[in-house]
């Protein structure tokens, strides 16, 4: 893959020389990734390197939540049977088990129910107040669904039901008629933080409710390894207060974890005590979803409630069986994929990818239009059929919005949504061949020459020699890393390939080399790891024995090995110097 390097724009000189200073003497780039970030004064590097439980809002503060917490509080005070409504993704599961643990510590009688994604699709629908009702519930508590579910409300209603929404989702412009819609994304509400998750609202309704009864906040922090695992799964922004939250609940998942995340790490041979995101969106994640992707979602919330260390290894072991079935349906979805793929750009210069296949699994569409992009930087559709017609899952590239596109071809579309990178489609199958022209004809009108190539963003250039235990322990805490805070990507120029560089890993895959900056010929050579990047091999090794500066893109990471523990830099991209050659040193 062919990128583009970019430095992200930053003209604000002045500002990063003052908070050089006011930070002892920060090195610069850093400072220069802090401003990138928003970060303009010591106080808001303050806030940003140590956030804190204090620094959370008061949940009263979002609309619809005095309702929302007298609601649950009178169920408690009659002892009112109550089903917890959640989705079969990951934020969805974990805000249900949230949401049930909360309920049964205040003694109620709970149960809960998770739509199946082939046979009731997603959101609230009918058949979930039905067992509402047959369970005696007369309280349905909705998490992360339920935003648009007018119809839906009413028959609850019709039920003698009440309804508390807590969705994250971008609302219509009529709301369903509930006792409590909470979403800070409403027209009306001032909660100043937008982005929580449905697992976070759920957290933010339990510290309501516990404010009400006078308890200290500290009594719902047992349930942030919950919001920790959605927050980084769901792909929402990390700053502001899910930068809090995520903080506070890496540390309960390092230190606390509830029984069944501890076995889900433990089968998936995850060490939660050093766990960070990334082995949360790449591990865990991936097997909690999982269960709602091949089966029922109610496997994963039982057991993330489980409290008997058998039940739990038993349902674990479950998961896991289900996670390795997704994966090989993954890989032979994706090799499929792939050979149309191909089929289509040689028979015709193409904008973007429209694949079908009657029998690809609904529920890995998603994830393999995912990698249909990242394999030919191109928008891409995953269709597969069913009774009735034809559904998928649509992905897009920076600049192209997706729905945009869509939008262009509804005529042919029996109904789509979603946003500028992802989307769900659905229409009759004979329509297809005429989806696929549209829709690469609409991706076409949007994609400028310099949009074919994906971009690096870099945050600043470093001299690697200057990368020591100080540089490292103060970019450390520029974690956790996700949207809206991305891991900071450097360059360096000039470099010098120290040692002959090696293909490492399974079928050489990955590279493995030393550098060093030929401006310090002294300094201690730097080890780099380069994942998934043997294309680049014959580029490194003409550095390495011509003597050419190496050009190279990177984050830094820490290497545990055998006990030791050493800075690394994972690189990112590489090329060879456009100054010249150099005799090899």
């Amino acid at each position: 893959m062919k990128y583009r390097w970019e430095f992200r724009s930053c003209d604000a000189t002045d500002t990063i020389h003052r908070l050089q200073r006011d930070l002892n003497d920060l090195p610069e780039p850093l400072a220069r990734s802090l401003v990138l970030r928003g970060i303009e004064t010591f106080d808001q590097a303050r806030h940003y390197f140590r956030p804190s439980p204090e620094h959370l809002h008061d949940p009263f503060l979002m609309q619809d939540m005095d309702a929302a917490a007298d609601r649950v509080l009178e169920a408690i005070g009659r002892q009112e049977r109550v089903l917890v409504y959640g989705d079969y993704d990951v934020d969805g599961t974990t805000a249900t088990t949230l949401m049930v643990s909360f309920l049964r510590m205040q003694g109620l009688e709970v149960t809960f129910f998770i739509p199946h994604r082939f046979e009731h699709g997603y959101g609230l629908c009918e058949a979930g107040f039905d067992a509402a009702a047959a369970f005696g519930a007369t309280l349905v508590v909705a998490l992360d669904c339920g935003i648009t579910a007018v119809e839906q409300a009413e028959y609850a209603k019709s039920k003698g039901i009440d309804l508390i929404i807590c969705d994250h989702h971008k609302p219509k412009e009529t709301l369903p008629d509930a006792v409590a819609v909470l979403d800070p994304k409403r027209a009306d509400c001032p909660y100043p933080f937008k982005e929580l998750t449905g697992c976070g609202l759920g957290f933010k309704l339990a510290q309501a409710v516990l404010q009400r009864q006078a308890q200290p906040m500290e009594e719902a922090f047992q349930y942030l390894d919950l919001v920790a695992i959605s927050t980084a799964s769901d792909i929402v922004p990390l700053n502001g207060e899910n930068r809090v939250l995520m903080r506070e609940g890496l540390r309960r998942l390092q230190r606390q974890p509830r029984l069944g995340l501890r076995t889900i790490a433990e089968h998936a041979n995850v060490d939660l005590s050093t766990c960070a995101t990334r082995q949360i969106v790449f591990t865990v994640g991936p097997r909690i979803n999982a269960a709602g992707r091949l089966g029922s979602a109610h496997l994963a919330v039982d057991l993330m409630l489980a409290d008997d260390p058998a039940e739990a290894d038993r349902l674990a072991q479950q998961l896991e069986a289900m996670n390795s079935e997704r994966r090989l349906i993954d890989q032979e979805t994706l090799a499929e994929a792939l050979r149309q793929a191909e089929l289509q750009l040689t028979s015709k210069t193409r904008h973007a990818l429209v694949l079908h296949q009657p029998h690809w699994h609904q529920g890995v569409v998603g994830i393999v239009a995912s990698r249909i992009v990242e394999q030919f930087y191109k928008p891409a559709v995953m269709l597969t059929s069913y009774e009735g017609g034809v559904k998928g899952s649509a992905r897009s590239i920076e600049g192209v919005s997706i729905f945009q596109a869509l939008t262009e071809c509804q005529d042919l579309l029996n109904a789509f949504g979603g946003h500028d990178y992802a989307a769900g489609v659905s229409l009759d199958e004979a329509k297809v061949p005429e989806f696929r022209e549209r829709f690469d004809a609409a991706v076409g009108k949007r994609i400028q020459p310099e949009m074919l190539y994906p971009i690096i963003h870099i945050d600043a250039k470093v001299d690697v020699s200057s990368i020591d235990g100080r540089f490292w322990s103060v970019l450390k805490q520029f974690a956790p890393f996700g949207p809206d805070n991305k891991t900071p990507i450097f360059m360096a120029d000039d470099l010098q390939v120290v040692g002959r560089p090696r293909k490492v890993g399974q079928d050489g895959a990955h590279l493995k080399f030393r550098v060093r900056s030929t401006a310090a010929p002294q300094s201690v050579p730097m080890e780099v790891i380069g994942y998934r990047m043997r294309a680049s091999f014959n580029a490194l090794q003409e550095s390495w024995y011509r003597g050419q500066p190496l050009e190279l893109l990177f984050s830094v990471q820490e290497n545990h090995w055998r006990g030791q523990t050493t800075l690394q830099l994972r690189a990112r991209d590489l090329r060879l110097s456009q100054n010249g050659e150099r005799p090899a040193a």
